[in-house]
């Protein structure tokens, strides 16, 4: 029986997780869960599957939950805070940590389950695109096991040759392709974009994700970062790892081997197969995904990326190629942007102008020339660049009002 701690458990990743899991009862246990302030959510969850250890992110959340256990008459320890959330990564029952909290805060517990040598199904790419090295020179010298849960780097450990370990160099392959969407502005008028709402910017054509994500999705944001976090999971530079747009969002990743060979891997667009795949490697599981009927399918459509249309891919790009720090920042001032887009204080092209100003502001600061295997120095310029992007956001940006 496997021991599960489910971080973002009311989350898109955190709740297609579960709903494999229960299908499994043989083979799975909901052990600790984990979610940053939605209290009503966690508590559902306590009240229907009795996990062990629940953790709230935010201390008063966390104090919420917890009279709403006990009026409950549950038997489930809360915690607090990000060291709740590590005290559950590191209970020595755990087997696998499901890490699908979003963003930056997701780093410090991904590190703490390497610590304690756990297997890690990464669903979030801030720790990589923040911390690469730090994170793999972890993995490297634990006994820990990362799995990726994001479709497209699911989909490459898929085409990788069997017995694969993240980190490890990938032999014989000659290039790697992500696959993207286009979201939902790909075929629209750029002239449109200027009045794009935050609704309209989430609503993906083929997935179902939480609204940051979808965001992201929409810039191709989130693909640049994957682009970031496949060179570090499968020690591939940068400049080897290809983006197509793939409308029907059907093939997940190519990989391209020294021999021409070219393995793909297909599935609907439902964050279940990827996930199935990970909690069962090396087996394969039920997720609960219908089949795919290529015969129904018709034609498969690829693309290449305009970067005009989606300039903040340009960004990471270019952040992917710097290396260094420069990706934290870009992830750091595209968080920021993400916020305040969404709570409708700048247009959604001001997303590319806020992190393009923040990069040019950081490139200038002395603490970029630290080193980036220091957490203290990651979490710095993390830091300083939330701090940059917030003071881009109030200057006179024209696409910021």
């Amino acid at each position: 029986m496997q021991q599960l701690a489910i971080l973002g458990a009311t989350g898109t990743i955190g709740r297609n997780t579960i709903d494999v899991a229960v299908r499994h009862p043989e083979k799975f246990n909901i052990l600790a869960v984990s979610a940053n302030r939605d209290v009503e959510g966690l508590f559902a969850l306590c009240n229907e599957f009795y996990p062990a250890f629940a953790a709230m992110a935010d201390n008063a959340a966390a104090t919420d939950l917890r009279m709403r256990i006990k009026a409950a008459g549950l038997n489930v320890e809360v915690l607090a805070g990000v060291g709740g959330i590590n005290q559950i990564v590191a209970l020595a029952e755990v087997d696998q940590v499901v890490a699908g909290i979003v963003g930056a805060a997701g780093l410090l517990p991904v590190l703490e389950a390497i610590k304690h040598d756990k297997r890690v199904l990464l669903a979030n790419k801030e720790p990589l695109v923040m911390a690469g090295a730090l994170v793999m020179s972890a993995l490297k010298n634990s006994n820990a096991e990362l799995i990726p849960l994001d479709s497209e780097h699911n989909a490459v450990f898929q085409c990788l040759p069997g017995g694969y370990r993240c980190g490890e160099p990938c032999i014989g392959v000659r290039r790697i392709t992500l696959t993207a969407s286009g979201g939902p502005f790909r075929t629209v008028e750029l002239a449109t974009l200027e009045t794009v709402t935050p609704d309209e910017a989430v609503a993906h054509p083929n997935w179902t994700m939480g609204r940051k994500i979808s965001v992201d999705s929409a810039t191709m944001m989130n693909k640049g970062l994957e682009k970031i976090e496949a060179s570090w999971l499968f020690d591939t530079p940068a400049d080897n790892i290809d983006i197509v747009l793939h409308p029907q969002s059907l093939v997940h990743s190519f990989v391209e081997y020294e021999d021409g060979s070219v393995l793909a891997q297909l599935g609907q667009p439902d964050m279940r197969t990827p996930i199935a795949q990970a909690l069962g490697y090396p087996d394969r599981i039920v997720s609960g995904v219908s089949s795919l009927n290529l015969q129904q399918l018709g034609q498969l459509e690829f693309e290449e990326v305009d970067l005009i249309r989606y300039p903040c891919l340009k960004l990471a790009n270019i952040a992917a190629e710097s290396g260094g720090h420069t990706p934290n920042v870009l992830n750091a001032a595209n968080e920021i942007a993400v916020e305040a887009f969404l709570e409708g204080r700048i247009t959604y092209p001001g997303i590319y102008t806020v992190i393009s100003a923040t990069l040019e502001q950081m490139s200038k600061s002395q603490v970029m020339s630290g080193s980036f295997q220091e957490l203290e120095v990651v979490l710095e310029v993390d830091k300083l660049a939330r701090n940059q992007a917030t003071e881009a956001i109030a200057s006179d940006f024209k696409a910021c009002h």
